[in-house]
């Protein structure tokens, strides 16, 4: 697959750009925690640890106060991945956030005032070294484009944007240009693909719950990924941050831009199932994603099919009640209890990963 040629940005130790590999982000869902808080600190720490061994390469995090300072800066120094700081309305925030280290910002010029305002953001990037995304969504238009194709108006928006940024001489820029609606997100990132070579920031907005997000993101970005478009990507999750990062992974490697990591196989249960691959599945899943070994695993429910299914996974379970079956390429290697289902699984699929 030939991906589209643009140009390189570095975030951090991230390089975003047809050179590098697409890069999977997530966002902090919560509050910042107050900067006297240590166990509420230690606790964000490690689930950004968590999320970078599941394949996260950035985290985003609101900066809508400036009481957050102490926080964030201790958060863009000693996080595992490089920090972006979202930003709407203040420009002083934006300039702040540079101050406490984030490595990019997410901003939408138009939000953010008077042209000034926009330059004086721009060049606080460019002294701190940092990249800038210009945000864009069908939302958050300017009011007279609202009415129009939000496809052409977010394109041609952002690109009035860049013009901006290029005066500046500033070029460590991003670009996203997204809506809630499929067809158009897929058209504006088509069009804008073909009239600039700046990196994608790929996503469809506000896109709902596990089901209808990862419907709709991949078969929007599904689509653009196939084409060699996009450069970075975030599926907006109404969910756990986890689902975000399982999915953008499981997409890539669907259209053969991933391969490493565990790719899956479980079956739907049915009345034959005796064994809990639902209940199981979800109790390792995260787990998984932080394994790199290129390896099909199979999670199956009984022992009618399910070996057979399965006969190709280089590990796979399946069990009746109490009474687990654990095996590789289709062969039969171990029979162990429910509540060592789990670390047996685990231990085999570390000794694989090693071979």
């Amino acid at each position: 697959m030939n991906r589209r040629k643009t140009s390189d940005i570095q975030v951090g130790s991230v390089g975003i750009g047809s050179s590098h590999k697409i890069s999977i982000q997530t966002m902090y869902a919560d509050p910042l925690p107050d900067h006297r808080d240590g166990q509420a600190y230690d606790r964000l720490l490690s689930l950004l640890r968590s999320y970078a061994t599941m394949g996260c390469s950035l985290i985003r995090f609101s900066y809508p106060d400036t009481h957050n300072r102490e926080i964030f800066t201790k958060i863009c120094a000693e996080s595992p991945m490089p920090v972006v700081a979202d930003i709407h309305f203040d420009y002083h925030l934006a300039i702040e956030a540079l101050n406490c280290g984030a490595h990019k910002i997410r901003i939408n010029p138009g939000n953010i005032g008077a042209k000034w305002k926009v330059e004086e953001v721009v060049r606080a990037a460019q002294d701190h070294g940092a990249a800038i995304r210009i945000g864009l969504n069908g939302g958050s238009l300017p009011h007279a484009l609202r009415s129009g194709d939000h496809a052409t108006a977010m394109v041609e928006t952002a690109l009035a944007y860049i013009d901006w940024f290029e005066s500046w001489s500033f070029t460590q820029s991003v670009i996203s240009v997204k809506d809630t609606d499929a067809d158009v997100t897929y058209r504006a990132y088509r069009e804008i693909a073909e009239r600039c070579s700046y990196p994608l920031h790929l996503g469809v907005t506000e896109a709902g719950g596990i089901i209808p997000a990862v419907a709709r993101s991949t078969w929007v970005l599904g689509r653009l990924l196939s084409e060699g478009i996009g450069d970075t990507m975030r599926i907006s999750i109404t969910d756990d941050n986890i689902h975000e990062i399982a999915a953008a992974r499981e997409i890539m490697r669907t259209v053969g831009l991933e391969t490493d990591g565990i790719r899956l196989i479980s079956c739907p249960r049915c009345g034959r199932s005796s064994f809990d691959s639902q209940g199981f599945l979800k109790q390792i899943q995260a787990k998984l994603l932080t394994i790199k070994a290129p390896l099909t695993v199979a999670i199956m429910g009984c022992q009618v099919n399910g070996p057979g299914e399965a006969a190709h996974a280089d590990v796979a379970i399946t069990g009746i009640g109490n009474r687990i079956f654990l095996y590789e390429k289709g062969n039969l290697v171990q029979e162990v209890t429910a509540d060592q289902a789990e670390s047996v699984l685990l231990s085999r699929i570390e000794v694989l990963a090693r071979e």
